[in-house]
């Protein structure tokens, strides 16, 4: 494509975005912390996912100080159910550090803003682009695929040539002082319009320019991505109840589901029986003994690399002392109503559901 198409294609895609543009929260008092926070929430989620939690985290952390000075638990009870929950602890984190380097003013700096936990390149082009104009470009999974389709890049999107190729043509199409509006309507483009199954080509204003809409088959870019077998594993948990309290623990901060609360368990190990499995586990992490009783529920989940089948089963507390937290960041005895003040993975969510349903009969 020529530079004039280029300019065309530009001109084509803002015209389009006056009048296409969602009226998403976050687009609404644009400043450096909404752009920054809406990025971090948007990354692997829909919008419309996205709305609620947005509204209510900036209803209590509405700056970058309430945020740095709140406790992580209360962050992560906020981000209870929006998954991914590594993007809420760097969040946070990174607030602090802003903080304490920059007295709470988000810094218009690449360098500065790449060296703060859980800003990637994507990230920075957002917050430099949307939320202080500069001509930064941007490369999310929608951004990716219009490119793909625009170019007709047959390349697997995976590899490093095809990603070093789809950032240049994003930044050979940014027009010089429209950046943030630009990588707005691509974003919005691909969202709405471009999207993976079935695009609607006939609502798309650079349907003219499309060379994947031109071979007929614009769903063939970018190439579908192998899939491969994943993994399955079966676990354990134990809903451990002394007198009228059951325990729960704090997961470690740098693992899986990191800082959030749950029904200590384990894997299950070959020829282990499931009974087996969950006292050796609580041994393990709690130094503690236990009587396994019925089983509560069984929960189906699945995680991006691998799969899940969990088996929570009602307990009874039989050691004399209290728990010793060896593999767990931290535990707590509490009662029924008392564990909505703490932030649960999805399957333990459903625990409690059932634990609730069990003891209301």
């Amino acid at each position: 494509m020529t530079d004039s198409t280029f300019v065309q294609i530009q001109t084509c895609l803002l015209d389009w975005a006056k009048t296409n543009l969602r009226p998403l929260p976050w687009r609404e008092n644009r400043t450096p912390y909404r752009v920054w926070v809406a990025e971090i929430m948007l990354q692997q989620t829909q919008a419309q996912t996205v709305i609620p939690y947005f509204e209510r985290w900036m209803a209590r952390f509405p700056t970058i100080e309430a945020l740095a000075q709140a406790d992580l638990d209360e962050a992560l009870k906020l981000w209870e159910g929006l998954g991914y929950y590594a993007r809420c602890r760097n969040l946070h984190r990174a607030a602090q550090i802003v903080v304490e380097r920059y007295g709470g003013q988000l810094p218009a700096d690449r360098a500065a803003l790449r060296a703060l936990p859980g800003i990637g390149p994507y990230t920075v082009g957002a917050i430099l682009s949307l939320a202080f104009g500069q001509d930064a470009a941007l490369l999310d999974g929608n951004v990716r695929r219009v490119l793909a389709r625009l170019f007709a890049l047959a390349d697997a999107p995976q590899a490093a040539a095809t990603r070093r190729k789809l950032w240049a043509l994003a930044e050979s199409l940014l027009p010089p002082g429209q950046a943030g509006p630009f990588n707005e309507a691509l974003m919005e483009l691909g969202a709405t319009i471009c999207v993976p199954r079935t695009p609607r080509c006939g609502l798309c204003p650079l349907r003219s320019f499309c060379r994947g809409y031109a071979t007929a088959d614009p769903e063939a870019f970018p190439p579908p991505t192998r899939r491969v077998s994943v993994p399955h594993r079966i676990v354990t948990a134990g809903v451990i109840w002394r007198d009228d309290r059951v325990l729960i623990t704090q997961r470690p901060l740098d693992g899986l589901l990191g800082g959030l609360w749950d029904f200590p368990g384990g894997k299950c190990e070959s020829g282990e029986s499931l009974p087996e499995c969950l006292k050796r586990e609580l041994a393990e992490e709690l130094c503690v003994e236990v009587d396994v009783g019925d089983e509560l529920i069984v929960v189906q989940h699945a995680f991006t690399h691998f799969r899940i089948t969990l088996h929570a089963f009602e307990c009874r507390y039989r050691s004399a002392g209290e728990p010793v937290a060896v593999d767990v960041r931290d535990w707590r005895w509490v009662t029924l109503d008392e564990l909505d003040q703490y932030a649960f993975p999805v399957m333990d969510q459903k625990v409690i559901q059932a634990l609730r349903a069990h003891h209301s009969q």
